[in-house]
């Protein structure tokens, strides 16, 4: 299926078969977040060559991890249930990278998906359980698209559940934030230096609920 055959064999060897290739596992991070038309992935990963795009896309298809399905008169890929088995796999590997995590250089950037599954990485659902239900509107000042002003993401914390969506609604707490909010999630930073530091900025909302969401998302707990 692939375009590298390793000559083993073993579960390792035919996993990174399928998704070892380059570009494959952040295609599979954007489709677990949702659903994403072709150009959409486009734009969520805008380095990406569209002809290894278009190759990425059809060896996942051929390998069973992802299907095109028709949605509202356009055409969406989207995770198959085996696809969807990758969910536990990639947020492992967002912790483990996340040690790693230097200060981003100049050209990269932070986009809403890549946020989303940062933020189901850090997600703490044993200290959300005994947590008041509470909203977040994340203003994510770093965009994928050129030119593209900030975007923002609605964060919805009940219990023991995380819902995250590009809507808007009511929230008990905005803030502003790009790379900066990394070291909030990683541990690096506690709320109170977060925003001293500049790395988030609180535009609504008592500054304890930042508090709140330093405690609900953390990577070092």
């Amino acid at each position: 299926m692939a375009a590298r055959d390793y000559g083993q064999y073993g579960g390792i060897t035919q996993a990174l078969e399928f998704v070892g290739e380059r570009w494959a596992l952040l295609i599979i991070r954007d489709l677990l977040v949702g659903p994403r038309r072709y150009g959409e992935l486009a734009a969520g990963l805008p380095r990406i060559p569209t002809n290894v795009l278009a190759a990425r896309l059809k060896e996942l298809q051929a390998a069973g991890v992802i299907r095109r399905a028709p949605r509202s008169r356009v055409i969406v890929y989207e995770l198959t249930d085996y696809g969807r088995e990758l969910e536990p796999v990639v947020l492992a590997l967002g912790a483990w990278g996340f040690k790693a995590m230097g200060e981003p250089r100049d050209e990269q950037i932070i986009t809403p998906d890549s946020l989303t599954m940062d933020l189901r990485t850090a997600f703490r659902p044993q200290v959300a359980a005994a947590l008041p239900p509470t909203a977040y509107a994340a203003r994510l000042v770093s965009a994928s698209e050129a030119g593209a002003g900030p975007t923002e993401l609605l964060i919805r914390v009940r219990g023991s559940e995380l819902d995250v969506t590009r809507e808007s609604g009511t929230v008990d707490l905005s803030f502003a934030a790009g790379a900066g909010l990394h070291r909030l999630l990683s541990g690096e930073l506690r709320a109170d230096r977060a925003i001293a530091t500049g790395a988030v900025e609180l535009l609504e909302g008592p500054r304890t609920l930042l508090d709140r969401f330093a405690e609900t998302f953390n990577l070092a707990a």
